[in-house]
């Protein structure tokens, strides 16, 4: 029996006669660019979120760099991060002319705020926390730090939409945030793409001009820009899929709730929150993200028995790249990633390989 980490053709062959009709529709409207497919998504992903505006660019990392070039980041100006992100959140800081600080995570494996208060210097501008996989940090932890320190506050919801923290989702507590679609994401399109949304109407407006050569919407350049355009046809797709949306958080949540019944009882494994067993938090499994120990033999051992699972990142964190300059410590960070696993998760895999994955782990660690 195999279970693939991900099954990428099924992303196509489970709706293709949807698809091409969505496609079809879309390429005889002649529409490709800035047309009504993207601007009805923009609307309807706004809706969805609770965005005051939403922007559809070429892929998250653009959102991120755009965002902070609208804020307006100078040389020097420092960012706080969670180290356990990806390179792009670091990245997008330093593109738009900011310094990236990583700090440590806290028992919920994001971003941990008394490591926030801990980095703060003068040059401290911002903090960007990193949604992750579908569950969001304790944003009201973080927006009192940045109100008692004069800081802006960005997301990096790339994982989380649809994710809530105490009712409010994920992408709408800061000023800006950027949400992915890349495909292998809860709502994910046919390559890459990606949105911005923003709280803030001046930074939407000028986020809108700068992702398309700097010109706003009624087409006068008001600043430098670039080209980050969410092309029409995959607008339209994401737009279909985001009506069954709701449907793909409950499966996800299902199939978490599955595993937590079959590898709750495995002392060698840290499982993520289970769904439904804390108030504040309303988690949409992006990824079903682990501690285990001997995990290298574990990922070995699945391999052998045909169910692929992923390190998220290749193991690296932030912090990591030392390469890069960093010479932050976060050891809470470095022990997760001696440990982190992520199992199969995706709308693809049925009850029965969940089981299977669960008892070939259970096996590993010799339970029956």
């Amino acid at each position: 029996m195999k279970v693939p980490f991900f099954e990428y053709p099924r992303l196509w062959s489970d709706e293709r006669d949807v698809l091409i009709d969505v496609i079809d529709r879309t390429s005889s409207s002649g529409g490709f660019i800035l047309q009504k497919a993207l601007f009805d998504f923009e609307d309807n992903l706004a809706e969805y979120s609770k965005s005051k505006f939403a922007i559809g660019v070429g892929n998250a990392t653009d959102g991120m760099e755009i965002f902070l070039s609208a804020i307006g980041l100078k040389p020097g100006d420092e960012v706080i991060i969670s180290s356990h992100t990806m390179l792009a959140t670091a990245s997008a800081i330093k593109v738009a002319g900011g310094v990236p600080v990583p700090v440590d995570i806290g028992e919920d494996n994001l971003i941990d705020p008394s490591a926030i208060e801990a980095a703060l210097t003068p040059r401290s501008v911002g903090i960007m926390p990193t949604q992750l996989n579908g569950r969001v940090c304790d944003m009201d932890a973080i927006q009192k730090i940045a109100d008692k320190h004069g800081l802006f506050v960005v997301e990096d919801a790339a994982q989380a939409l649809g994710a809530h923290f105490r009712g409010r989702a994920a992408g709408t507590f800061g000023v800006a945030s950027d949400i992915s679609f890349f495909p292998a994401k809860t709502l994910g399109c046919l390559g890459d793409a990606g949105a911005i949304l923003c709280q803030d109407e001046q930074i939407y407006e000028k986020c809108y001009a700068i992702h398309e050569h700097g010109r706003n919407r009624d087409g006068e350049v008001i600043c430098w820009g670039r080209n980050s355009r969410l092309d029409n046809i995959q607008a339209a797709i994401l737009d279909h899929k985001l009506k069954s949306f709701d449907e793909v958080v409950q499966r996800r949540r299902q199939v978490a709730s599955l595993y937590q019944s079959l590898l709750g009882d495995v002392q060698e494994l840290t499982l993520p929150a289970a769904p439904g067993s804390e108030v504040d938090r309303f988690d949409t499994f992006q990824n079903y993200e682990l501690e285990a120990e001997r995990r290298d033999e574990l990922k070995a051992f699945l391999s052998d028995n045909s169910i692929g699972t992923l390190i998220q990142w290749g193991g690296a964190a932030i912090h990591h790249f030392k390469n890069l300059g960093f010479t932050q410590e976060c050891p809470k960070t470095d022990t997760f990633f001696e440990k982190c696993i992520m199992l199969p998760m995706n709308i693809f895999i049925s009850d029965d390989d969940v089981a299977h994955v669960a008892n070939t782990v259970r096996g590993f660690y010799g339970y029956k």
